[in-house]
């Protein structure tokens, strides 16, 4: 079963090891140093229900449903843009260390929304997980598949806790303005890049299902 467990640790670190919205969103709490340990909790727990909803058969849902996968899609798309436009906002502002304040001063329950919005309005992760996983390890038997996704599910908690107890410890070189501009218009850029490709393909759902 080892060797089913690996597979899954494997394809759940190159799944989630490349920079998106949830990542920069758990980089940025780390920096901040404000509830990084819990926004890392909260989003390993999302994950463990996404992982064991594609592997165990929920990718059904929404392979047969297109118009939800439309309206995930262009939900996604919104909020990216919004979310980019932030992070923009705040790498060409006069004051960078004035809005990281007033950042840093949202309350527990609007982090948590954020955090929420950036996992599960992300149509990526539903491809992810339900669409690859699902598609490799819903096939399996019921004790592999048991060994893959808890090997998935270990490379989210590894890597959700790993940033964010890194971004903390690296926190007083990254809080300065420059590096606070560069990380604020990379977050920004790759929001903005990611929505234009989930635009992109909403269009071509629209067409399809037209």
């Amino acid at each position: 079963m080892l060797s089913y467990y690996f597979q899954g640790l494997a394809l759940g670190a190159a799944m989630i090891l490349p920079l998106g919205p949830q990542n920069a969103f758990v980089l940025n709490q780390g920096i901040r140093r404000q509830y990084h340990l819990m926004i890392a909790s909260l989003c390993a727990l999302s994950d463990i229900v996404l992982i064991c909803a594609g592997v165990f058969g929920g990718s059904a849902i929404l392979m047969q449903s297109p118009w939800l996968l439309a309206l995930v899609t262009w939900g996604g798309v919104a909020f990216l843009l919004w979310y980019g436009f932030g992070a923009l906002k705040t790498a060409f502002s006069r004051h960078v260390a004035l809005a990281n304040a007033q950042a840093m001063n949202q309350g527990r329950l609007r982090i948590i929304a954020t955090m929420l919005a950036v996992t599960w309005l992300n149509p990526h992760v539903y491809l992810d997980t339900f669409v690859v996983l699902g598609s490799l390890g819903g096939q399996l038997a019921e004790t592999p598949k048991r060994a893959f996704a808890l090997g998935t599910i270990s490379a989210s908690i590894l890597w959700f806790f790993g940033l964010a107890l890194l971004a903390a410890w690296l926190a007083p070189r990254l809080r300065t303005e420059k590096a606070q501009r560069v990380i604020n218009g990379i977050v920004g850029l790759v929001m903005w890049f990611i929505a234009f490709q989930l635009g992109r393909e909403g269009v071509a759902h629209i067409n399809a299902l037209l």
